[in-house]
């Protein structure tokens, strides 16, 4: 696990209102990841996809496995060595039923060795119990 002061700008990049300036990490994603509590989660797929963002990022394997749907959940999370992150573009969030939304974002990140990595996906997400939960995602 990587540490993250509470009051640095958020991975994820989510601006405070209209002035642009990043959220801080404590009131963004933070507040889902540290410390892990299962009872506070996101109140919808958008902000489940950023936290899971950050969550790549501070390398929280019990945070992403909890927060994907039990029917498509791997047993393990590994995280490659000397991956750096570079940020996060939400493009697009659709809530799609009433328990069910997609969101389409770009993820950067400079591998250890080789040029900079664009992951361009579309993610559906379900709630279930009340919890939003990534299920799955189709590369773009």
């Amino acid at each position: 696990m990587k540490p993250l002061a509470a009051q640095q700008a958020c991975p994820c990049g989510r601006c405070a209102g209209k002035s642009g300036k990043q959220q801080a990490y404590a009131d963004c994603c933070g507040r889902w990841l540290e410390p892990y509590a299962q009872s506070v989660t996101p109140p919808d797929a958008e902000s489940l996809m950023r936290s899971r963002y950050s969550a790549f990022v501070l390398e929280r394997a019990a945070y992403l496995l909890d927060s994907w749907a039990a029917s498509h959940r791997p047993e393990s999370i590994g995280f490659d060595p000397g991956v750096k992150w570079l940020g996060l573009e939400v493009r697009a969030h659709h809530v799609t039923g009433e328990a069910t939304a997609d969101v389409e974002f770009v993820a950067r990140q400079k591998p250890a060795t080789g040029p900079a990595v664009r992951l361009h996906e579309r993610s559906r997400f379900l709630r279930e119990a009340g919890r939003w939960l990534y299920l799955d995602g189709d590369p773009l």
